[in-house]
């Protein structure tokens, strides 16, 4: 089990929570990694947060302009020195054995591209006791019904698969987006362990399902370009399933 992993985070306004998340990762038991933080037109002292934790393993770089969550990963993929690729956004916390798991997984599977479980949790990064459980494999076909893979999951191996292949489409949910693509050419193998806390703070739920079916349904049509009666048939198994996640 050997090689760096780069580990990619963008960054807009994350000025509270930003430490956390840096801590999450300069814990962790696998000690060969690097830090990406890609502040994307932060106005509240985020980059000066950053800078008091900028070493030989954490940098911090700025997009000239706002890219969004899109851009701000691209930077770091484009930047990246390491074999391994893994993400996490801002506000979300790792368990401090959570790259030394994913890696040995992936070692065993020979996997390119892998995911883990993951809990939901409060404003303060306590868990809520949400658990949401992974497959132990996907294939494009199964994740057009199933979007489980959480970003702050997500690491690939780049002696499998090329940056150009994971860098992010400029879509609203640009993640999904990126999984699907990436997984009409590789598998995807889930480790079914809670190794990241998911904190969803102020989101109102109502309209952040009603933009979650806005952004499958254009991915559906406009991105995949699906029929209308086989985009019908995925989301109803996209539906049911985003209903269990948060039960």
């Amino acid at each position: 089990m050997s090689g760096t992993v780069s580990v990619v985070v963008p960054v807009f306004n994350a000025a509270a929570v930003i430490a956390e998340t840096i801590a999450s990762v300069e814990r962790q038991t696998y000690t060969d990694w690097e830090l990406l933080l890609i502040d994307d037109g932060s106005a509240d002292g985020s980059a000066d947060i950053i800078k008091e934790h900028v070493s030989a393993k954490v940098r911090l770089l700025k997009n000239d302009h706002k890219k969004g969550a899109a851009g701000a990963r691209n930077t770091g993929i484009e930047a990246a020195a390491g074999r391994y690729i893994a993400f996490i956004d801002a506000d979300d916390l790792w368990a401090e054995d959570k790259l030394e798991k994913q890696i040995a997984f992936m070692d065993e599977k020979g996997a390119a591209f892998s995911f883990t479980g993951y809990e939901f949790a409060d404003a303060n990064g306590a868990g809520l006791g949400r658990v949401v459980r992974v497959p132990g494999e996907i294939t494009y076909s199964m994740a057009l019904k199933n979007t489980t893979i959480f970003t702050s999951t997500v690491m690939f191996d780049t002696e499998k698969i090329g940056k150009d292949e994971i860098m992010m489409p400029y879509v609203k949910s640009e993640d999904t987006a990126t999984w699907w693509k990436v997984l009409k050419t590789v598998r995807g193998y889930g480790l079914d362990e809670n190794l990241t806390m998911y904190r969803r703070a102020g989101v109102s739920l109502s309209s952040d399902k009603v933009e979650a079916v806005r952004r499958i349904w254009n991915l559906y049509r406009n991105v995949e370009h699906l029929g209308l009666i086989y985009s019908m048939y995925c989301f109803c198994f996209w539906a049911v399933r985003a209903v269990a996640r948060r039960i």
